[in-house]
């Protein structure tokens, strides 16, 4: 995990996990694009709707709703209890690949991309959920304004902390869902 800005543009964030399923690849993709039905797996997503496009092909938007706990990197102001996220699907490719990127306010895709990834292994497949942030989104830019460069890489720690936990159970959550299939 990448967690501080590096030398020669080097991601903000940069992480991934990964599983070994039972099911092939396009049974586990029919699942994780399955946006709706985020909230299954996710930490902080209770699941959403698809407000515009095809659901889960290239350029269709998803709102999701969300709810993060006020011990997440309690210290920062960071968003606590429920909101909303809009993110746009950047790759779309059945049984493979299976990306999206969030969008600021004004509806602009940022350089901020969830995905999962998807590979045979023997009857199963492999699982790989990655997350990357290029720059400082929209948010990130809001809860570090006010920081100092001490308090700032330590947010950036504690944030990149939180997500690959993230990854991980969402990783594990997604093998129960697919498991029970």
């Amino acid at each position: 995990m990448k967690a501080t800005p590096g030398p020669g543009g080097a991601p903000l964030f940069d992480a991934r996990a990964q599983i070994a399923l039972s099911a092939a690849p396009h049974a586990v993709y029919a699942v994780i694009s399955d946006l709706p039905r985020s909230g299954e797996w996710s930490p902080e997503c209770l699941g959403g709707s698809w407000v515009c496009g095809e659901p889960a092909t290239v350029g269709a938007v998803f709102r999701g709703e969300n709810l993060r706990h006020e011990s997440v990197v309690s210290w920062a102001p960071v968003v606590r209890g429920k909101w909303t996220t809009e993110s746009e699907i950047v790759a779309a490719e059945p049984g493979r690949t299976f990306r999206w990127a969030m969008r600021d306010t004004a509806g602009r895709k940022q350089r901020s991309v969830w995905g999962f990834d998807l590979a045979p292994a023997g009857e199963g497949s492999v699982l790989i959920h990655h997350f990357r942030m290029d720059a400082p989104t929209e948010g990130i830019r809001g809860i570090t304004a006010g920081m100092d460069q001490a308090d700032k890489d330590r947010f950036f720690a504690e944030w990149g902390a939180k997500v690959a936990g993230d990854l991980a159970v969402t990783l594990e959550r997604v093998k129960a869902v697919v498991d029970k299939r």
